[in-house]
């Protein structure tokens, strides 16, 4: 988004109007030279002009039609400031004032000539959007008024998020199991400025206490480097990052438009709800939006605004770029300044050039004081005003030193500014001012930028505009070490300091200026100043926006992610000494490889407009061959035909048919028409029929049911005998399986709230809910889908060791399970191991106890002069984590029995608090506020109601015991109140209260999560069917009796 604003008035000539020019879609990859700045100058006019940087003296070309700029974005709002300016007096015209007065008419005159040169490129730029429903930017657009980012709808929260700060000020000791976790997904392993910015952001990371965990597509020259800064790389082909489980990461960094292989499955259940951050450094598409509007590929603009919407929010090293990407802003585009770009280009374009040589080819002497004069490169139409200003304040300066040829030293000024083609003005200018010939030259944007900034020897800033960013220009020239002159404005003010990086004057006073500008002049050369703050700018530009950056990151993941109540928090930024980019990772090698960020960002957005062009030329070859056929349509003579030659078809085939039906056919190999008769019914495969798993589990001794919510978790589903999947949406099912649908068998997952507090839990309600008409074998378990992506699901050879000792050991009642609720603990030296209790209270933001205490309390009416916490032991062993065991079916069937009570009494007391959930500490957990405690729950049923609890690892099958029954007898033991007489008599009161409508509360869950019987019903169905019994015998004694009475006989058959 953003934002017009007026500059303040400046005497008499006129205030600077903007525009902007985008970049034409030929010069994609002319922007990836290092010998040009157009990367950070993004708003230029006509720039196929010749890129020399010879001084231009022809006219000013014609706009063609393709330099247009597409429009900007209706989002922008309208602001005018007001602002003061110096006034000069209009009655003293003697002497030096009446040539003062000529010198502003003429930059007056150079002013209003070149905004109506203009006028035609303003008025073709904001005549036209890119859909009618865009309001056109330029209407009321008014002169002397600049553009401003301002963050989107979507990203303004982040901007005034106070992140972590409120957490912090409690200064309570925070205990977690584990960092914040991210991860990082590269788009290549180059040596690139890009590059080196994300190594110095996830160094500093690493400090602050976040765990990385870096993606990238091939290996690449920079790998080393990234292995130094400490983080684990994993490399993946695109295709694969659909296998990856994101829900382990808090958070999410895409670096480059690479990263868009990846938000296919970031859109999926169930990663959507995970924070993505997407840093966009290059323009490579948004060179390209002009050409899709051209050809109409809106499928293009549509894409990339969808892919960007599903980011929390895509991030900018500058306030250029999300201009250039308007087009495509679903609202939550931020900038975050600080990129080593330009220092990187300069030092590239240092070694490779010579000063003394470029000065030579351009005409200067070696005695020759260059003065280059920049200006504000955000928006060209901008240009000739700026300009304008700058030269009212340059005009007694050119006076002094471009004047007269008695001056100390050789001056000459050059103008940076506009297109090559730009010059004539300023020379018509330096005629009217009386200056010497060649005093004044005029180079355009479109050319070598560096070139001209490396002849210079001084560089004034003439600009008095109140930029966002720090000028690219002048972060180049601090890095050529040349000394900087620029006005007091606020952006220079908050990144350089006056005599030590820079010098400043205060802005529309030319004495001042004069002042200045003498402090760098000595005995016509440079003064020992000037050669001072050539050396201090040069060290200080290097790594001048590192800190700005990296604490922009930091804050912005502190506002982004959602840390869980188990993981330690950031540290704060402020802990970060003197952060600079790491130049010394790379060593020698900077700018070998400058450029393959954007070609290669470029191949991406290129291949993508391939498939467009392949589907719009399959749908158009469609369209025509439809055309052909309505242009061929059959007539009724036509149609008269094809029947009888149907007819006369039929008839032969009925004939053939009769006659192989006498003759002898022998039947062939029984397993030939078995293999034949499997074929026929594949073809007539229907959607969810039951699959050839299903008929291998006919004999199988257990069934595991893999829980998944979503199809982003279908690549982590197994596939076989033993596996089945149970859906927690109808939408999510897998349409060639025979997948459960757990939203059937649960009436109630249809509502997402229940549905998402719930999690697993819901899906294991849902089988136990008349469990014959799915389940009819002995054994049954259950695996989430999250085992596979963390990799501790059971392997084949696991799965064969388990399925073998359950068909052998059929006496006793065991739990088998093989994921460990230690197994993310990230334990440090000397830490102890924590307990159950402890465990469950850091996943649930330190309330576990107290809640289950109370809602196992309320579950069996206890008074509170009893103890309602059962006991759990701390001996080391090890305890079940994501639903991932396996047990009886009867024992199955208590399990959920218990459970139904408990979640219900854990609702009711949600319910009665009135607050949010208890049990979370973000807005992720409270949506699912009862799944972690509920994932635990079948550890206190197993440990007290005496089950024998065996540990399987997934990787070798080895089975180890853990909290044996005999050490169990020695300590506190709830057996009696998981005993199954006691559970049933509890749960045949709440069902009776539930026939009866006696409903505990309004809305009560536990006659949602499953079946409702007791003796009453049993009762009453029993007196329904004797019911019917006797009202059929009643029906056919009738029947009887009125056949009886009309005399009806039936005949007999035969005689």
């Amino acid at each position: 988004m953003f934002r017009y604003s007026q500059p303040p008035e400046v005497d008499e000539a006129a205030t600077p109007t903007t525009t902007a020019a985008s970049n034409g879609a030929d010069d994609a990859v002319a922007d990836q030279t290092p010998h040009s700045i157009r990367d950070r100058l993004r708003f230029k006019r006509n720039p196929n002009q010749a890129t020399s940087p010879t001084a231009s003296t022809s006219g000013r070309g014609a706009k063609s039609r393709e330099d247009r700029a597409p429009s900007l974005r209706s989002r922008w709002h309208h602001h005018h400031g007001a602002g003061g300016g110096r006034r000069k007096s209009w009655l003293a015209f003697r002497g030096v004032y009446l040539f003062y007065f000529v010198v502003a008419f003429s930059v007056f005159a150079f002013a209003i000539a070149s905004v109506l040169l203009q006028s035609s490129v303003t008025e073709m730029m904001f005549s036209t959007g890119w859909t009618e429903h865009r309001r056109s930017a330029g209407e009321g657009l008014r002169l002397g008024t600049t553009l401003r980012f301002v963050a989107g709808r979507r990203s303004r929260p982040l901007v005034e998020g106070q992140g972590l700060d409120r957490i912090r000020m409690q200064r309570v000791a925070r205990v977690g199991l584990r960092a914040p976790k991210l991860a990082v997904i590269l788009g290549n392993v180059k040596k690139n400025p890009q590059l080196l910015m994300l190594i110095t952001l996830m160094k500093n990371l690493r400090n602050l206490g976040y765990a990385l965990q870096i993606y990238a597509p091939k290996n690449g020259r920079a790998q080393s480097v990234l292995e130094q800064t400490g983080g684990q790389i994993s490399i993946l082909p695109n295709e694969n990052y659909s296998h990856i489980d994101w829900s382990m990461f808090d958070g999410i960094i895409v670096d480059s438009l690479q990263g868009r292989e990846v938000m296919s499955s970031l859109m999926q259940e169930p990663f959507c709800s995970i924070p993505v951050i997407w840093i966009i450094q290059e323009d490579a598409l948004a060179n390209r939006l002009p050409l899709y509007e051209e050809k109409g590929w809106t499928q293009l603009v549509s894409y990339w605004r969808s892919a960007f919407s599903r980011a929390s929010v895509v991030v900018f090293p500058d306030f250029t770029l999300p201009m250039l990407y308007s087009v495509v802003d679903p609202g939550n585009f931020f900038v975050i300044p600080g990129s080593p770009v330009d220092v990187w280009a300069a030092e590239i374009y240092r070694k490779t050039h010579d000063k003394h040589q470029l000065r030579m080819n351009n005409g200067f002497d070696r005695e020759d004081i260059v003065v280059l004069v920049v200006g504000s490169s955000f928006f060209y139409n901008e240009l000739s005003w700026d300009y304008a200003v700058a030269m009212h304040s340059l005009g007694p300066l050119l006076v002094k030193y471009a004047r007269r040829n008695d001056a100390e030293g050789s001056f000459k000024f050059v103008f940076l500014c506009g297109n090559s083609t730009d010059g004539d003005a300023i020379q018509e200018v330096a005629s009217g001012l009386g200056l010497i010939q060649g005093s004044i030259r005029h180079y355009g944007l479109n050319g070598d930028v560096n070139s001209v900034l490396l002849m210079a020897d001084i560089v004034l800033y003439g600009s008095s505009q109140d930029e966002q960013g720090f000028p690219p220009l002048i972060i180049r020239a601090m890095t050529f070490g040349i000394p900087v002159v620029t006005p007091e404005i606020p952006i220079m003010k908050k990144y350089v300091s006056d005599e030590s990086h820079v010098l400043f004057f205060p802005k529309y006073d030319p004495e001042a200026l004069m002042r200045t500008f003498s402090l760098l002049i000595s005995d016509g050369s440079l003064s020992k100043l000037a050669r001072t703050l050539s050396v201090s700018g040069r060290l200080y530009a290097k790594d001048m926006l590192a800190s700005e950056c990296v604490s922009g990151y930091a804050k912005l993941l502190e506002n982004t992610l959602s840390f869980p109540s188990a993981g330690l928090l950031p540290a704060s930024v402020d802990r970060l000494q003197q952060i600079t980019w790491e130049w010394s990772l790379f060593g020698e090698e900077v700018g070998g490889e400058a450029a393959d960020s954007n070609i290669k960002s470029l191949s991406v957005v290129q291949n993508l407009e391939t498939e467009v062009q392949d589907l719009v030329t399959s749908t158009n070859t469609s369209e025509i061959t439809t055309e052909i056929w309505e242009s061929d349509a059959l007539t009724k003579l036509d149609w008269d035909v094809l029947d009888e030659i149907d007819s006369s078809e039929e008839f032969e085939n009925v004939e053939l048919e009769q006659v192989e039906e006498r003759m002898d056919k022998h039947p062939g190999v029984w397993d030939e028409i078995y293999r034949n008769a499997r074929k026929a019914e594949k073809l007539k495969f229907e959607t969810n029929e039951r699959d050839e798993g299903e008929l291998e589990r006919t004999g199988q001794p257990v069934c595991i049911y893999e829980i998944y919510p979503g199809a982003g978790a279908w690549p982590f589903l197994h596939h076989g005998s033993l596996y089945r999947g149970l859906s927690l949406s109808t939408k999510a099912r897998r349409s060639r399986s025979d997948d459960v649908d757990a939203v059937a068998r649960l009436p109630l997952l249809n509502d997402t709230y229940y549905r998402d507090i719930l999690c697993e839990m819901g899906g294991m309600f849902s089988i136990a809910n008349k469990v014959d008409n799915i389940h009819k074998r002995p054994w049954i378990g259950f695996q989430s889908w999250r085992a596979t992506g963390r990799k501790v699901s059971l392997s084949p050879k696991a799965e064969r060791v388990l399925e073998e000792k359950i068909q052998r050991e059929t006496v006793g009642d065991v739990i088998y399970f093989w994921t460990r609720l230690d197994m993310d603990y990230e334990a440090t030296a000397g830490s102890v191991k924590l307990g159950f209790w402890s465990v469950c209270d850091l996943l649930n933001a330190g309330h576990c106890r107290t809640t289950f205490e109370n809602a196992f309390r309320q579950m069996y009416s206890l008074p509170s002069h009893l103890e309602g916490l059962p006991p759990m032991p701390e001996d080391g062993g090890h305890w079940s984590a994501l639903h991932s065991w396996a047990m009886p079916t009867p024992s199955f069937l208590e399990f959920i029995m218990f459970s139904r009570m408990f979640v219900d009494s854990l609702d009711s007391l949600q319910a009665n608090s009135g607050l949010a959930c208890t049990l979370s500490s973000s807005e992720v957990e409270e949506k699912h506020c009862y799944c972690r405690i509920a994932e635990l729950l079948v550890n206190v049923w197993a440990y007290h109601s005496g089950r024998k609890m065996v540990y399987i690892d997934p990787e070798t099958g080895i089975f180890e015991e853990q909290h044996s029954i005999e050490e169990r007898k020695g300590a506190v033991m709830w057996s009696k109140y998981m005993n199954l007489t006691l559970l049933k008599s509890m749960d045949e009161d709440l069902a009776e209260a539930a026939d009866d409508g006696d409903l505990l509360r309004e809305k009560w869950l536990w006659p949602l999560t499953g079946e409702v019987h007791w003796q009453g019903i049993y009762e009453r169905e029993r007196v329904e069917r004797y019911r019917q019994k006797m009202d059929k015998k009643r029906k056919n004694r009738e029947k009887l009796v009125e056949r009886n009475r009309i005399g009806y006989k039936q005949k007999p058959l035969w005689k």
